[in-house]
């Protein structure tokens, strides 16, 4: 397949029952990176972020491939002209803010600044044969993108300073027992099991919540516990003035599911302080 015959949609995107599936589609290419699926998929992310029909996401690569990277053909035009990978004009930390959970359903290669981009989502669900790599060491590259406080935020420094330094490969049944996945799944099934996960999340969980939770998790993980302590300290009085809270201790009394409201469009967005994070 050449160039001229890339797909029409790079970033494949459908909304069931409160979950959106967000599709890497260069599927010729095993989803290799360019700045035009950079594009697609963050425009995707926005959009959905303020779509009120959705409250779980889930991110996955076409034809058995999350990522290999950034594409081959990039690559050396970026080695003949001393350039560098764009996404064109959003950060690429940009998951972090968007105020809904993503899940990452991670199947075959997820290398680089596909691994960079894994690490940006809240957790990963591996398929049996996935196979995860820094790869920058053996391409002559540093760790871009943020990966090396991605990565040890994950692992742990030791690991993070292993895989970063040897640039091998990660099997799912060992990325599992490091933290850089939370489950493996029987070959084939990844993508409907981090699904139906997502699905169990949007029926029960709390939108405001989850996108309160996440804001946490960034912002306290390089805190000291004494901030951390106070920021919840404040928090928690406005949490019990939302609506979810109200329909989250009612639907327990009277011993039915909650029905919680959508996340507000105007709460879409998590502020990613580089101060704090």
């Amino acid at each position: 397949m050449t160039q001229a015959q890339e797909p029409a949609e790079l970033v494949l995107v459908s909304i069931d029952q409160g979950v959106a599936s967000v599709l890497f589609n260069r599927p010729h290419r095993q989803n290799a990176w360019t700045p035009g699926l950079g594009r697609a998929y963050f425009d995707a992310l926005l959009a959905l972020s303020e779509d009120e029909r959705v409250r779980v996401i889930v991110v996955s690569g076409s034809a058995g491939s999350f990522s290999t990277g950034a594409d081959g053909t990039l690559l050396g035009d970026i080695a003949e002209k001393n350039g560098h990978v764009s996404s064109g004009y959003r950060p690429y930390w940009l998951p972090l803010s968007i105020g809904k959970p993503i899940i990452g359903a991670i199947a075959g290669p997820c290398f680089g600044i596909g691994l960079q981009q894994a690490l940006c989502l809240d957790f990963r669900f591996a398929d049996e044969g996935a196979k995860f790599s820094t790869a920058y060491v053996r391409r002559g590259l540093i760790a871009e993108m943020g990966m090396s406080w991605f990565l040890p935020r994950v692992v742990g420094t030791g690991v993070a300073a292993e895989l970063l330094l040897s640039g091998r490969v990660v099997r799912a049944d060992e990325a599992v027992r490091i933290g850089l996945a939370n489950r493996v799944c029987t070959a084939g099934s990844v993508l409907e099991e981090t699904l139906a996960f997502a699905r169990t999340m949007a029926a029960n969980c709390s939108p405001r919540a989850m996108r309160e939770l996440k804001g946490q998790l960034n912002r306290d993980i390089m805190s000291s516990l004494i901030p951390a302590y106070d920021r919840a300290e404040a928090l928690l009085p406005q949490a019990f003035t939302w609506p979810d809270f109200a329909e989250g201790v009612k639907s327990f009394a009277e011993k039915r599911p909650a029905a919680f409201p959508p996340l507000a469009p105007d709460l879409a967005r998590i502020d990613v302080d580089p101060q704090a994070i």
